[in-house]
């Protein structure tokens, strides 16, 4: 990827990740609410068990709802960078595996909606490899709306009022030094 081609990916994921309404608190029920409402059609995010299908999350989307996967074998934080990696490849509509290769399309589709026909699946999108753009952008999504969802008195991202050291830490990566200060606890 040229140096260009960076700039115009993060330009793009800013912008998609800007305009994503996050819920106060943020967690992931009132999410899916909101990009239920935003999509126009059911949004639901569905626990997969530990291990399924050899992938972290998965993004299905059939004529009536788009499912999104997350594993339960992992942190409250890392599931929702997970739901936040599908989400953004659902916003910007990036496409996967064929509706006609069905269930087979996708080994996490029966785990996923084992109730439904694999001739209902329009799209299949697992997260397993992270070298194509379309992987890139998706994880450049979820790590900079989770950053809106750390930042304390950023009025675009309701979010917790005093940062974890994790959470400062993450904000080293986005942020130039002079934003990096931790802001001692407010009085009770």
């Amino acid at each position: 990827m040229t140096n260009g081609e960076r700039r115009r990916l993060w330009r793009r994921c800013r912008r998609l990740a800007a305009t994503l309404a996050l819920p106060d608190p943020f967690e992931l029920p009132a999410l899916a609410a909101v990009l239920s409402a935003r999509m126009g059609r059911p949004v639901e995010f569905l626990p997969l068990p530990a291990g399924a299908a050899g992938t972290c999350g998965m993004l299905l989307s059939t004529d009536r709802a788009e499912y999104i996967g997350y594993p339960t074998d992992t942190t409250p934080l890392h599931q929702q960078h997970i739901v936040l990696h599908e989400v953004g490849h659902l916003l910007r509509g990036h496409q996967g595996a064929a509706s006609a290769a069905g269930h087979s399309a996708h080994p996490g589709v029966a785990v996923l909606v084992p109730h439904l026909s694999g001739e209902l699946v329009h799209r299949v999108l697992g997260r397993s490899v992270y070298d194509s753009t379309q992987e890139q952008e998706a994880e450049l999504f979820a790590s900079l709306v989770l950053h809106r969802t750390a930042r304390p008195g950023d009025p675009a991202a309701p979010a917790a009022a005093h940062p974890s050291e994790a959470t400062v830490g993450l904000c080293g990566i986005f942020d130039t030094p002079r934003r990096l200060q931790h802001r001692p606890p407010a009085a009770p």
